[in-house]
């Protein structure tokens, strides 16, 4: 007699489904994780969306535990490459530089998981995982600068509320536009009662100057060329005698001093400045003078990462310099594909969809977008910010200036060409902060890209940083 196929209870997926708990252990670690939709009400009480989470609790906790609340970029990212890479008990096995392994894709033990110091929720905004608005076209209220922010903020505060947390510390980590989000966030939070701990940003963009390669927006060029260099570096297209730092280092100082003053001066370089600011963007990007002279001294990314390694017919990642790409010609100036991103896509999206349902339990037939780049993407708008550039540093300057005692913790990867570095470091150095304030900032820095944490090496580091972080409350 054969065997009865299993029964299968669907939970629709509605605004305010009812949550999922399964009891889970993780080498002694003993957690409930809880997965489920809240609802996001108008004025009146009306959803006008749900928004999906999965939590992580400690069972039998200690006073005063502390709980994170985590979100990814985008926008339209899902919240999966933070979980199932660094912060959750489970994480996708990579290879060990964190690029694409032989399928099927696998999920391992993460003894690196931040449970071990937090209670952790991680939340898909309105567009993204299985967070839906509840009516058809309901989803533009959501896809803006600030209806992002008051959406995942109106979450954050009917979750303390509904699971009895406000008096826990709070803190937030985000990734990439998750932290133009987090910025803003600590703000808008602060002014509705809500104060946190801490927040940790994860390949920091808080203004977007820093990365919009508009014409007569020379910043870019600037912030970006010290990544260039560690891109050249690491392809061999520099002499290898000298260390990542000090190649770091001589490309931070050329790009604040002679290379910021050239690009100031315009058609008013002299023949001999000409030449010998081509000399030194050659020996620190290893591009030929006569690209170089052709861009105008001015490296857009895309350009970057097709021209780098085109002799090999090769291209250079964007999420992740470190890794190569294959076009079908090496003529053009975009590459086909950015191959740090199709590296963890198809893994990610695998494990995440069996993990959910056959891990945490949560049934449902609907599809995960682990990236929405379709209907949010043309709805989505920064409102008047996108007239210029979006920028929320100082919102969370003045958010620091209300409240303290909120530390602030960014990690950054030398091969990220997505949000540089010395990007951030610009940021930070003109967020106009109050000298008292800036002990509460703390930086750490990774050799590898976007996502340091798919490098285990890097992971380790990451997670040991994280630990130092929230011990310092």
């Amino acid at each position: 007699m054969p065997e009865e196929e299993p029964k299968v209870e669907s939970y629709p997926l509605t605004v305010d489904t009812p949550p999922v708990a399964t009891q889970h252990s993780l080498n002694g670690l003993n957690y409930t994780a809880t997965t489920g939709m809240l609802p996001i009400n108008d004025e009146f009480g009306e959803a006008e969306a749900g928004m999906f989470f999965m939590a992580y609790t400690k069972d039998d906790p200690e006073p005063n535990r502390p709980l994170m609340f985590s979100f990814n970029g985008g926008p339209g990212s899902s919240s999966v490459w933070l979980h199932l890479g660094a912060l959750g008990p489970k994480r996708v096995a990579m290879l060990p530089d964190g690029n694409l392994p032989e399928p099927p894709f696998n999920l391992v033990d993460n003894p690196n998981t931040w449970l071990h110091h937090t209670d952790l929720v991680f939340i898909d905004p309105v567009g993204t995982g299985y967070s839906r608005p509840a009516k058809k076209d309901g989803g533009k209220k959501f896809w803006s600068l600030e209806g992002d922010i008051s959406s995942v903020g109106e979450f954050i505060r009917l979750y303390l509320t509904r699971y009895k947390r406000w008096r826990s510390p709070l803190y937030l980590v985000g990734e990439s536009y998750g932290t133009t989000r987090a910025a803003g966030l600590s703000s808008h939070l602060v002014e509705r009662g809500v104060a946190l701990n801490g927040i940790a940003l994860v390949s920091s963009i808080l203004n977007f100057q820093t990365a919009r390669f508009n014409k007569g927006n020379d910043l870019p060029y600037i912030v970006f060329l010290p990544t260039y260099a560690a891109t050249a570096w690491y392809h061999k297209r520099l002499p290898r005698k000298r260390s990542l730092q000090s190649v770091l280092k001589e490309a931070e100082e050329f790009a604040l001093g002679q290379y910021s003053l050239a690009l100031a001066k315009g058609d008013r370089l002299t023949p001999r400045e000409r030449k010998a600011l081509v000399t030194k963007l050659h020996n620190l990007t290893g591009l030929s003078g006569e690209y170089l002279e052709a861009t105008d001294y001015r490296i857009q990314i895309h350009r970057f990462c097709k021209e780098l390694c085109r002799k090999d017919r090769r291209t250079v990642g964007r999420l992740d310099s470190r890794f190569l790409g294959i076009d079908a010609q090496p003529v053009g100036d975009n590459p086909e594909h950015d191959p740090s991103m199709t590296a963890i896509l198809p893994p990610y999206t695998s494990a995440i969809n069996d993990y959910v349902r056959r891990d945490l339990g949560y049934e449902t037939d609907s599809p995960y977008y682990v990236f929405n780049p379709g209907e949010l993407w043309k709805n989505w708008t920064y409102g008047d910010a996108g007239q210029g550039h979006p920028d929320t540093s100082e919102a969370l300057r003045a958010a620091m200036s209300k409240n303290p005692h909120m530390k602030i913790f960014i990690a950054s990867g030398y091969y990220d060409l997505a949000t540089p570095y010395f990007a951030t470091e610009y940021t930070l150095t003109h967020l106009g902060l109050d000298p008292t304030l800036r002990k509460n900032i703390s930086t750490a820095y990774y050799e590898a890209g976007h996502m340091m944490y798919i490098d285990e090496a890097c992971l380790s580091k990451f997670s040991a940083d994280i630990s130092a972080f929230l011990s310092r409350q």
